[in-house]
């Protein structure tokens, strides 16, 4: 499962609520929560795996067997205030202080559709609250101060410009695929 890097278009799309409980929903987030740990991260999104669904995984400590799949999550209140570094799994190798409630509770349905509360504080209310921004469309950059942007944008710039290139990359190998494989043959 790809995680979808930035400035992907995906990633600012406002997800819809899941509505059906199936092996599919199960098996996303499988997958997810696989990507998750595999990519050493403490939460994840659907929209970062290019699935528009309101659905995360999040993991207090980033070890398999203590993570949890949290559908259609509703934040219920929330307490304190704390700063802390944080980075996420589509802007690799940017860390930067942001500031976050320090404590949530958190209303969700598991995989099978039974709904659930679960209060959380600290890196897991963090990892929660950051999750769930991911499912409107908001993003790590959008909570980054004009100074820190500024010095995240050699970064920024690199997750850009491999971003287009990629991108140029899948239209390169459509055209071809679309002409018969014959390149010679794209309009010009």
């Amino acid at each position: 499962m790809e995680i979808r890097l930035y400035p992907d278009p995906v990633l600012r799309e406002r997800s819809a609520p899941v509505e059906g409980f199936d092996q599919e929903l199960a098996d996303l987030a499988a997958g997810m929560t696989q990507a998750m740990l595999e990519n050493r991260g403490l939460g994840l999104a659907a929209p970062q795996v290019a699935v528009l669904k309101r659905l995360i995984v999040v993991s207090p400590d980033g070890e398999a067997g203590h993570e949890t799949v949290l559908v259609n999550p509703e934040v219920v209140c929330t307490e304190g205030w704390e700063e802390a570094d944080e980075g996420c799994l589509s802007f690799p190798g940017i860390y930067v202080k942001i500031g976050r409630f320090a404590r949530m509770a958190v209303r969700y349905q598991d995989v099978a559709g039974r709904p659930h509360e679960m209060e959380a504080e600290g890196l897991l209310a963090r990892a929660i609250l950051h999750e769930i921004e991911h499912l409107d469309g908001r993003l790590l950059v959008d909570r980054m101060s004009p100074v820190q942007q500024m010095a995240q944008r050699r970064r920024l710039r690199e997750l850009t410009t491999r971003y287009e290139r990629r991108r140029k990359q899948a239209l390169r190998i459509q055209e071809t695929a679309s002409s018969g494989g014959d390149a010679s043959r794209r309009n010009p």
